[in-house]
């Protein structure tokens, strides 16, 4: 294993990393103060809403207070699109990125050049704490363009002094020869993308573990500890996770630490972090599971207030960044529960049935289908290359029985040829619904 996992010295910690947490406490509040008067002031949508709450930026004198607002959720961004969230002219604005609008209307996002310097701290300050060093080679397979995975990335990576190689998403076999030919030390890319990467390797009879990689930075989907064993163990690097999202400034949020890899330390110096129970909104105890909101603390084009980002974590103090508490890893979203005769599932509890069952691959969908007046649920796995018709079998009757025992609920699996699901190079989509789709 790499040696890069090495902890970063004080001295090269950034200024907001070696504050005290009283100093952070005070520095976070003064910012809260100014972002919710700048929201207030220049964005009607936020004006409306604190009003319509009876509160007011001057009501904010605590940390706490800040739970008298109201929440932002994507139905804002969506019904001010295009530029309605934004809190300074689009002179001013040097960017836009927007999300991918799959299931509705985009939202948008802007950048000033403030903000665009900010944000490449934060994701420098990641890949730091992931055991990037200035001079090392990043080779980056997030999509570029609106999305902000490849570009946020690029340029942290630059601000870090790393050399990129902005390869972006797709052409795989073309990936694999230039991570060969190129040789850099680390990857950022989504985790199930990197699946795929190691299948080519090994499809090209290339050893991953050969490869001059030693630390993979991955994110903007959910991903389990099984998954991180599996990629850590076929290609011989560090795995850590990136947390972000583009409504609250893209990747570069949380991070996980090299050292420890015990969940994402937050970058609370720029985002401040709540956990609310997501049925009634109300803040949890730091250690207790909900919802994960953010509010931003230094953005100016789009100050972010209470955003509900849908993700399911828990707060927990800071380890290797004291003076951060650390968010553990997210591996589900509220909306991406399913409800299935009564049973609430999530994929990633499939996917971690999946990953310790042999002779199947990581690859897999669930499919929701209607059969007469119930719902019905089917795990399709792909099979590793050369596992025989008994061992595909017996990983069936693994899974069904693991699903039944472990959460609940009976479904069907069906064992697929190898390379046999569709694979994809952004945001993996683990579930087909075709429900509706069906007569």
């Amino acid at each position: 294993m790499s040696t890069l996992g090495e902890p970063l010295p004080r001295d090269l910690l950034d200024s907001g990393e070696r504050l005290a947490p009283e100093q952070l406490r005070e520095l976070q509040l003064g910012r809260l103060r100014a972002t919710l008067r700048h929201a207030y002031d220049n964005v009607e949508s936020y004006r409306k809403k604190f009003d319509e709450a009876g509160v007011g930026p001057d009501d904010c004198r605590s940390l706490d207070d800040l739970a008298r607002f109201p929440f932002t959720t994507k139905a804002d961004l969506r019904e001010t699109y295009p530029y309605g969230m934004f809190a300074v002219p689009m002179s001013q604005v040097r960017r836009v990125h927007a999300s991918s609008g799959t299931t509705g209307r985009p939202t948008v996002v802007g950048y000033t050049e403030n903000d665009l310097s900010m944000w490449a701290d934060v994701v420098a300050r990641s890949i730091r704490a992931a055991g990037g060093r200035p001079g090392h080679k990043v080779h980056i397979s997030y999509g570029y363009g609106l999305f902000t995975g490849g570009l946020g990335a690029h340029y942290g990576a630059e601000r870090a002094g790393c050399t990129v190689i902005p390869a972006s998403g797709g052409m795989t076999a073309r990936q694999v020869r230039l991570i060969q030919d190129f040789r850099p030390e680390i990857i950022m890319v989504t985790p199930s993308y990197m699946l795929t990467l190691l299948d080519e390797f090994e499809k090209q009879g290339v050893d991953p573990r050969t490869t001059s990689l030693r630390v993979g930075v991955f994110g903007a989907e959910p991903w389990t500890e099984e998954m991180r064993r599996e990629i850590e163990e076929r290609a011989a690097l560090h795995a850590v996770d990136i947390y972000g999202l583009s409504e609250v400034i893209g990747p570069g949020v949380a991070q996980e630490c090299v050292e420890t890899k015990d969940g994402l330390h937050i970058w609370e110096d720029h985002f401040y972090p709540e956990v609310v129970d997501p049925l009634t909104g109300t803040v949890l105890p730091q250690g207790e599971e909900g919802e994960i909101v953010f509010t931003s603390l230094t953005k100016e084009a789009l100050p972010i207030i209470r955003y509900r980002t849908r993700d399911l974590t828990r707060l927990l103090p800071g380890t290797a960044r004291p003076a951060f508490r650390r968010m553990r890893k997210v591996t589900g979203r509220c909306d991406d529960m399913i409800i299935l005769r009564g049973v609430n599932i999530f994929p990633s509890q499939i996917e971690e049935i999946v990953l310790r069952t042999p002779a199947v691959a990581p690859h897999f969908q669930i499919q929701l289908t209607r059969r007469g007046r119930m719902d019905h649920m089917t795990v399709r796995v792909e099979a590793r290359p050369g596992a025989s018709p008994a061992q595909r079998e017996a990983a069936a009757s693994t899974i069904t029985q693991a699903v039944k025992d472990g959460i609940g609920v009976t479904v069907e699996t069906a064992i697929v040829a190898p390379e046999t699901l569709e694979r994809s190079v952004g945001k993996l989509k683990r579930v087909k619904d075709l429900r509706n789709s069906e007569s």
